[in-house]
């Protein structure tokens, strides 16, 4: 579905030299947005800025300016492996999705999900599942404009006093 102002945005897997720079933007995204509770002290924000590890164990995609190269978001796409935290054996996950701020609202976001879309599809994959917080909104707008469906069934707790919940699109 077309947005107005949907800005021109490359997608591609991240380049070495870019690991740093996504990992500076993706603490700073979920810093800003008080998605990490213990702020700076917060031991999510390691995993987050783990990028080399992502690139080499999953698949980091970034999406970039055509026109410039600049940075504007990121999310890693996962069919399997360490970073499947809730997907079954024929659905793809994606994880870890940030905007920078001064690219929000531009279709960056659901470029990225698209992508990852498009990659389950031809892995052959029957479905797509992720986690996200319950504050996460806006995100969750995204999620069920592109058809995603709440499966709170499927919700889950990486820690006991946090609940995750669980969108999937089936194809």
């Amino acid at each position: 579905m077309p947005h107005h102002g949907l800005m021109d945005v490359t997608i591609r897997e991240a380049l070495p030299e870019e690991l740093l720079p996504v990992a500076d933007l993706l603490g700073s995204a979920y810093l800003s947005d008080g998605l990490l509770s213990l702020g700076t002290e917060d031991p999510y924000l390691a995993t987050l800025r783990d990028t080399a590890r992502r690139a080499a164990e999953a698949t980091l995609l970034v999406a970039v300016d055509p026109a410039d190269g600049a940075l504007l978001g990121t999310v890693t796409f996962t069919p399997d492996g360490p970073y499947a935290e809730i997907s079954r054996p024929d659905e793809a996950e994606f994880r870890m999705l940030a905007v920078s701020p001064g690219a929000r609202g531009r279709g960056v976001g659901e470029a990225l999900v698209r992508a990852c879309i498009g990659r389950a599809r031809r892995l052959g994959m029957r479905g797509m599942a992720l986690s996200t917080s319950p504050r996460m909104h806006s995100a969750h707008r995204l999620y069920r404009r592109l058809g995603f469906v709440r499966s709170p069934e499927r919700d889950w707790s990486p820690s006991p006093d946090f609940t995750l919940h669980v969108y999937t699109l089936t194809w």
